[in-house]
């Protein structure tokens, strides 16, 4: 039988986040993936090289790009024996990646292996709806000439309205700001509280460019050298005037500044194991140890009328669940996790997550604790700034923050990091990665 081995994270690379619309407005998320693999191929010497395999995936996919991580590997610098395939959980798409690489080193699969993501909203995919496409296939059907003209003439103009990608569940019909708005009412969440959070990510992420932090992490992707959401100008009182945009409500606290912006880019990492990584004489960063998922009953917290349910069961608050679960099953509590890294979707995300975790009800009624699980200390959590600052390219966003954090433990010369990342659908990703 196989003995599990320890998974190296050798390190991440990624191109500038940017803004929809903007930089890469006519780039392709087979193109930016390209980007972001042959930017970790030139950084680690990967090139015509074959990799155990690539996992890649994202959230808004545009036919034909049906195997799109193939068609990147095909286009990047690596060799193109190297096998590869696409995976879709949301938000959680890369550090879902992450997991099944580590998962087959671990097991002795493959040694070595790239876990990546891409997104991006300015090429998103239109369809045709539902009922031209319809008339296509009876004219697809059809057997002779005057078949598909009697199916053609049934288009009328309300068939060639395009179907639009919707942010909104299915479920709900709700979009993700509207269910987060829910979110931060039921649990009581200040708009200062939030705009402070955005406030502190922006100047974090900031510092740590100027620091250098990201010189080898962010590559220069279609003449695009930084991430540019980033406002290393922004100030409370700016974020303060700015108003709410998913509720019309005189309670309502999400704004543009304190909510991610739809955000094109790519980022990919590079795992392997402990003899590959000595035998090619790569660096060690940090080691995967773990992920967990959850899910909640979104649906039901939606329509009840406890609002501590709707709170509870909101459509982000699987991470309050999984981090929990992976931390009990690992015999850790907070105070053996020296960095924290919660996916900041919205501000008010976060300090939903954070106010569960503190609080007696929900720790006993949904972790089936006796006490809380404690507080997140405040100077341990996004220390180089997240998703609020840098943008939020929703299959992306898992690898940047496993490589950010790898870094930051190697900086810190060792250390415990916990991932936290809410998805659509209700769902949550969380991992630990630690450098001994």
């Amino acid at each position: 039988m196989t003995s599990v081995r320890k998974v190296a994270i050798v390190g991440g690379a990624r191109i500038p986040f940017c803004r929809s619309n903007t930089a890469y407005a006519k780039l392709s998320n087979h193109q930016m993936l390209t980007a972001a693999l042959n930017a970790l191929v030139d950084k680690y010497d990967l090139a015509g090289k074959v990799v155990g395999e690539v996992a890649g995936g994202t959230v808004l996919k545009l036919n034909p790009q049906d195997t799109m991580t193939r068609e990147a590997v095909l286009e990047s610098k690596l060799a193109n024996e190297t096998p590869a395939y696409d995976v879709g959980q949301y938000c959680g798409t890369s550090l879902e990646t992450v997991m099944l690489v580590a998962n087959k080193i671990a097991l002795g699969q493959i040694e070595c292996g790239i876990a990546a993501g891409t997104d991006t909203t300015s090429d998103a995919p239109v369809g045709v709806n539902e009922g031209l496409r319809k008339i296509f296939m009876q004219v697809n059907q059809a057997k002779t000439g005057a078949e598909r003209a009697k199916a053609l003439a049934k288009i009328r103009p309300k068939h060639v309205v395009p179907n639009i990608p919707q942010n909104a569940e299915a479920r709900t019909g709700k979009s993700m700001g509207q269910s987060c708005e829910d979110m931060a009412q039921a649990w009581g969440i200040a708009r200062e509280d939030q705009d402070q959070l955005a406030y502190e990510s922006h100047k974090k992420a900031a510092a740590a460019y100027d620091s250098g932090f990201f010189d080898d992490l962010v590559f220069p992707c279609n003449g695009v050298q930084r991430d540019n959401n980033l406002r290393p100008d922004s100030t409370l009182e700016k974020l303060a005037t700015l108003k709410p945009v998913f509720s019309k409500s005189d309670a309502a606290t999400l704004t543009a500044a304190n909510s991610t912006p739809l955000t094109d880019g790519a980022a990919a990492v590079f795992l392997c194991s402990e003899d590959y990584a000595k035998k090619n004489k790569l660096p060690v960063l940090a080691y995967f140890v773990t992920g967990q998922t959850a899910a909640v009953d979104f649906v039901k917290g939606n329509e009840s009328r406890d609002n501590f349910v709707r709170g509870a069961e909101g459509l982000l608050m699987a991470p309050a669940q999984a981090v929990p679960n992976m931390l009990d099953r690992m015999g850790l509590s907070f105070d053996d996790i020296d960095f924290f890294e919660i996916h900041e979707a919205f501000a008010a995300q976060v300090l939903c997550t954070l106010k569960a975790w503190e609080d007696p009800r929900f720790c006993k009624e949904y972790l089936g604790k006796d006490k809380p699980m404690g507080a997140v200390p405040r100077e341990k959590l996004n220390v180089k700034g997240s998703s609020l600052a840098v943008g939020h390219p929703f299959g992306a966003t898992g690898a940047r923050i496993v490589a950010n954090l790898a870094k930051i433990l190697e900086e810190n010369k060792g250390g415990r990091g916990l991932i936290s990342i809410c998805t659509a659908g209700g769902m949550g990703v969380a991992a630990i990665i630690e450098r001994p």
